[in-house]
């Protein structure tokens, strides 16, 4: 009897048994090991002028550090010669919005001045600890299947280019392929990208796929510039752009648990009035919390400081040169000061005038007639996808004419390679044509920082 229950007990559990897959993994049963989050944040440039970079860059590092997120899982890439500058009248503070607080302090510095360049972001952003060795702290984003990693980049750029203050240019093809190999070595779970730079939605138009759990807003559109905002008077410079401040002053009152990616880009949207802000990628991630990339959500997020309503003044990013020296001549006094800055307007139209008429210069010899040529210079292709060719011109470009990361002006002429290489005019035409009239020194202009 005793061995007959048995029996049937024996049966009874082996009608229920699991699968022998299932018992074999145990950990198939577990829930999914909860991820943290990592962030890059760059500032591309350098100089007074672009104050509002690093600014911006140090913002949204106050921005991160606040709301959880360990410096040990922030990486920051500036140039560093802001805080510091001759020109600042607070030695060691930088500010993002008139009167505002000090944006720079305890702001962590991994990589400065020479070591701010697109080959190390990208090492960085793909956790290639080795090739970082003996450079600056060495820290990369060292994420892995289950985490979210922020990017917020914020500079010049260009069709399909976004500019560095070091080391050439970080390309739209470069970037997306940094991403699609990330995916596809499970380097996270989420990425978001926020880029602040003229015609920064070309880093990703028709390149960033929706299935790849990448979310990206941009300041603008492929075709149009990003804006400076908030001009000092005391610093004679603008301190911030207004995508890049309208994202941090809604981070800065908002409670990130309950505010989704997507209802900061509608207000971003709706409060950036001087370009089109842009998203792109996997928009359903839209629904997702500020807090599982902008904080730490095990934490209470957001100060609830509302940045009071300031004028934003805005103005488009290449003119914003020009626009300094002007806010310079008002407040000038001086004769001899006034007569100085209108030389130095005066020097910044010619060196203008000077790129303008080399780049038509070399389209004439790129080009098979007049009539071509006329295209290239008044139209602009909508789509960049000559990625290889339109690469090889801009370095050509900017190694024999004029140096980009030292000179943002001809980055306004960079369209016309684009519409080359669209036109399938071959690079090693437009190269040759670069070297024809570039070949002799430039002078003062190709390095100039204007």
């Amino acid at each position: 009897m005793i061995r007959l229950l048995v029996l049937c007990l024996t049966l009874i559990a082996s009608s229920f048994a699991l699968p022998s897959h299932i018992l074999d993994a145990p950990e198939a049963l577990a829930e999914p090991t909860k991820g943290v989050n990592w962030a890059l944040i760059v500032a591309g440039s350098n100089t007074w002028g672009n104050y509002r970079h690093q600014a911006d860059a140090c913002h949204a590092y106050q921005i991160l550090h606040s709301n959880g997120i360990p410096d040990e899982r922030i990486v920051v890439m500036i140039y560093d010669d802001i805080a510091n500058n001759d020109e600042n009248p607070t030695p060691g503070i930088i500010i993002n919005q008139p009167n505002g607080t000090d944006v720079y302090k305890g702001v962590l510095k991994d990589y400065t001045q020479e070591d701010v360049t697109p080959e190390n972001f990208l090492n960085i952003l793909q956790g290639n600890a080795a090739a970082m060795q003996g450079i600056g702290s060495g820290k990369v984003i060292a994420s892995g299947p289950n985490d979210h990693v922020f990017v917020n980049f914020v500079d010049h750029g260009a069709p399909g280019i976004v500019a560095f203050p070091a080391g050439g240019e970080l390309h739209a093809n470069d970037l997306n392929d940094a991403i699609n190999s990330m995916n596809q070595q499970q380097k996270y779970a989420k990425m978001v990208f926020y880029i602040e730079a003229c015609e920064s939605g070309s880093m990703f138009e028709g390149l960033l796929t929706d299935n790849i759990n990448v979310f990206a807003t941009t300041a603008s559109n492929a075709q149009e510039s990003s804006y400076a905002c908030y001009f000092d008077d005391e610093r004679q410079t603008y301190l911030g752009d207004v995508y890049s401040v309208k994202w941090m002053e809604d981070s800065d009152m908002a409670d990130m648990s309950m505010e989704t990616l997507q209802q900061q880009f509608e207000v971003v949207k709706k409060e950036t009035n001087t370009s089109h802000v842009m998203e792109y990628g996997d928009l359903t991630m839209g629904s997702l919390a500020l807090d599982e990339f902008q904080g730490d959500s095990n934490q209470k997020n957001g100060n609830g400081r509302k940045s009071p309503r300031l004028p934003l003044n805005a103005v488009a990013a290449p003119d914003v040169p020009m626009a300094i020296l002007e806010h310079r001549l008002m407040a000038a006094k001086d004769v001899e000061k006034r007569i100085e800055i209108v030389k130095e307007m005066d020097k910044l139209l010619q060196m203008r005038k000077f790129v303008t008429d080399t780049v038509a210069s070399i389209v004439k010899h790129a080009t098979d007639s007049s009539d071509q040529a006329d295209l290239m210079i008044n139209t602009k292709k909508p789509t960049l996808t000559s990625h290889y060719c339109y690469k090889a011109a801009v370095r050509h470009f900017s190694d024999h004419c004029f140096s980009l990361n030292k000179n943002d002006y001809p980055l306004r002429h960079l369209y016309v390679f684009v519409n080359m290489c669209e036109a399938r005019i071959p690079s090693a035409r437009v190269m040759d044509a670069i070297d024809k009239v570039c070949g002799e020194q430039l002078g003062d202009f190709a390095t100039g920082i204007y």
